[in-house]
């Protein structure tokens, strides 16, 4: 066990998506805040633009994984057979040599790089899980039981080809000790919330200034925020098109969209290719939401209570969604086929009904409950000082 007053070692284990980055880059500058040392694992290219210059972090190399299918149970097989599975296969070199050479006290293990857990487990250093998606939390499917199956048997898999014991074997999902979840117990769809679970709610910092054309906004008019997510602009031009011209038959509405610059546009509408999320939310520059369901965005909307209108792709943006609307803190419309008119129906619906901001601002509180990256570094730090 660490001395109390002394300084820890954190290495995160995090797969190279911005969505995975962003939460767990705040958790390490408040760990970083409070005299302690962190380190990365990952492709530079990725890692970098997100971390900064003065990271650190050990290289993995980077290489490209296969597309994933859409929704349901074809997601969770996908999203482990083409990016899980590979990537951790492809990093577990690399972690374990971090694990060696860097000597951490603690590994933060996304549940999607379980890389971090086979590495740490084998080294006998202790691991917490860091979970930013709701994808492996609870029960989002229902309990189909093959699918339960076919993943245990990937699991084993990993283990065993990492030369681990079989005796040993532990989910490298969940950590015996100690999972941090940015969400909570409603969100999550947990009926009682473990012990070794912290559901701290939305880990927030700031983040690189993004330029943007404030002095466009305009004064009397309700604004809505559109982003589909870093890893959804190749597929989303035929929904920005349907979007477009819902939102072009709203006149009290000005659209804020992140998009690319040939993306269709409403009138009036402020675009870029990226734009200052969190910091519209803070200044209440927008007052509804439009997206994909991807955790950052929702729980970013929700502790600001702003309601949304979510059009899921992939991963666990259907099972977030779902959650949403059951409730009642925004309404699910279909990716693939709502029209304009049903998008402009549900636009309208969360702007003008006050029981869809009411819910988000419940949620919100909620969220915000958890204490985010300060509740966060408290637990991990007792965790890792605790007694083996």
């Amino acid at each position: 066990m660490p001395p109390v007053d002394s300084p820890l070692r954190l290495l995160i284990v995090v797969p190279p998506l911005a969505g995975h980055l962003l939460p767990a880059r705040a958790l390490a500058l408040e760990w970083a805040s409070r005299g302690h040392q962190v380190s990365w694992v990952g492709p530079e290219s990725a890692l970098r633009p997100v971390l900064g210059p003065d990271a650190l972090v050990h290289p993995t190399g980077g290489r490209l994984f296969r597309e994933q299918a859409v929704g349901g149970a074809a997601a969770v097989r996908s999203l482990w057979d083409g990016f899980v599975v590979p990537h951790t296969r492809f990093t577990l070199g690399a972690v374990r040599r971090a694990v060696r050479e860097w000597r951490p006290d603690v590994v933060l293990v996304d549940q999607h790089s379980p890389a971090g857990a086979l590495a740490a487990h084998g080294a006998g250093v202790r691991w917490a899980t860091f979970a930013p998606s709701s994808l492996e939390i609870g029960d989002p499917l229902g309990g189909e039981g093959e699918l339960t199956s076919w993943r245990d048997g990937v699991l084993r898999g990993l283990w065993e080809r990492a030369d681990l014991p079989a005796d040993e074997f532990t989910d490298p999902r969940f950590s015996p000790g100690l999972l941090i979840a940015p969400t909570c117990r409603e969100l999550a769809g947990l009926d009682r919330v473990p012990a070794e679970y912290a559901l701290v709610g939305p880990l927030l910092a700031a983040r690189t200034e993004l330029p943007f054309p404030w002095e466009r906004l305009e004064h009397g008019r309700r604004r809505v925020l559109v982003t589909m997510g870093t890893l959804s602009a190749e597929v989303a031009g035929d929904f920005l098109h349907r979007t477009a011209a819902a939102l072009a038959e709203l006149p009290d509405v000005q659209a804020v969209v992140a998009a690319p610059g040939d993306a269709p546009l409403p009138p009036d509408a402020v675009a870029c290719e990226r734009v200052p999320v969190l910091e519209l939310l803070e200044r209440g520059a927008v007052d509804a939401v439009l997206c994909h369901g991807g955790m950052n965005t929702v729980a970013e909307s929700l502790v600001h209570g702003r309601p949304l209108v979510v059009a899921p792709i992939r991963h666990d943006q259907p099972v977030t969604a779902g959650r949403l609307a059951a409730l009642g803190a925004a309404l699910r419309v279909d990716f693939a086929t709502a029209t304009s008119e049903q998008l402009r129906a549900a636009l309208r619906a969360v702007l003008d009904d006050p029981g869809f901001r009411a819910a988000a601002q419940r949620l919100g509180r909620q969220l915000a409950a958890g204490g985010g990256a300060v509740a966060a570094v408290d637990r991990l730090e007792r965790f890792a000082r605790a007694p083996r």
